[in-house]
């Protein structure tokens, strides 16, 4: 699916004096999490920061915004610590030419969790089970990709023990599994991702577990999960699987004024961002340094500095 920019934007009250400050927000696909993220996150800047215009920008998630926001063509992004960190290194094989020294953490986010759905009709029941049979692995070099090629290593699987491998978004994958062109598709998103959701109330559906053993062979910056009970429609068991931690990112060249409003205000308003999408519970503002992989903007840092955060 091509990037594209959704109509939504806020419009703020009368701007007076003030000069107007444009922020793109760089989410992903429109049936993932990022999204309706962004969505709120858009309302709450576009009526909190003076001379705000706000735009959400859905595009391939954490790999496309990264590089977006290196380009300065966003001002906000959301994406995976892990590509973060690829991105900051500048790893080639993850989509980053060259490293991409401007980014710059505003704070640690919401995890995403591994959650791979595979029709009921196509017997996959185990990780292990996916051998043979057909998968899609998100966009191609997206996080949601790297994540997967990150799995199926640590248990010892490759792409070419499958059948046939999809680099579809979430939407698309399922519309697929719905038609039985597809045995299953790993999706790395909060919790009850919209996308999912569909599938499981549209047809028999299994959530695969990932063991144990091979999220401690990953190691950081994954961590053992689990998938709740009744997550999705026909779960009714805990399901075991890996998390990763998500970054509310920018970069050098946002003023330190804008950045600290971004910061201040989505502490101040997790109530209502939780309203756009309940992934947003786990975002606490006690772990918002927790496992920054890249250097923090100063209007992030001065923010943290104020509630005594960071120290000294």
């Amino acid at each position: 699916m091509r990037a594209m920019v959704a109509g939504i934007a806020f419009a703020t009250a009368p701007v007076a004096a003030q000069a107007e400050e444009f922020i793109n927000i760089l989410t992903g696909g429109t049936s993932g999490v990022y999204y309706p993220i962004g969505v709120g996150l858009a309302k709450i800047y576009g009526e909190g920061i003076p001379g705000a215009r706000t735009q959400v920008q859905a595009t391939k998630a954490s790999v496309e915004n990264l590089n977006l926001l290196q380009q300065g063509k966003g001002e906000f992004a959301i994406a995976l610590g892990d590509a973060v960190k690829l991105a900051w290194d500048g790893n080639a094989d993850a989509g980053f030419a060259a490293p991409l020294g401007k980014l710059r953490g505003i704070a640690a986010a919401y995890p995403n969790y591994i959650q791979i759905a595979a029709s009921a009709d196509s017997g996959v029941t185990t990780l292990a089970d996916l051998a043979g049979h057909s998968l899609s692995v998100g966009a191609a070099k997206s996080g949601t990709e790297l994540n997967a090629r990150a799995i199926l290593a640590a248990a010892g699987m490759s792409y070419d023990g499958l059948s046939k491998i999809e680099y579809l978004p979430f939407a698309e994958s399922v519309e697929l599994m719905k038609n039985r062109q597809l045995d299953a598709s790993l999706q790395s998103a909060g919790l009850g991702v919209a996308s999912l959701k569909d599938l499981a109330t549209s047809a028999p559906t299994t959530i695969v577990a990932i063991p144990t053993d091979v999220v401690t062979a990953l190691g950081a910056p994954y961590m053992p999960a689990v998938i709740p009970a009744g997550t999705y429609e026909g779960q009714t068991a805990d399901v075991p699987t890996a998390a990763v931690g998500n970054f509310f990112v920018t970069h050098e060249g946002v003023s330190e004024e804008t950045v600290y409003q971004m910061t201040k205000l989505l502490f101040e308003n997790l109530t209502a961002l939780e309203a756009s999408h309940k992934a947003a519970a786990a975002i606490k503002l006690e772990e918002a340094l927790t496992g920054m992989p890249i250097p923090l903007h100063p209007g992030a840092e001065r923010y943290y500095r104020e509630i005594g955060l960071i120290k000294g």
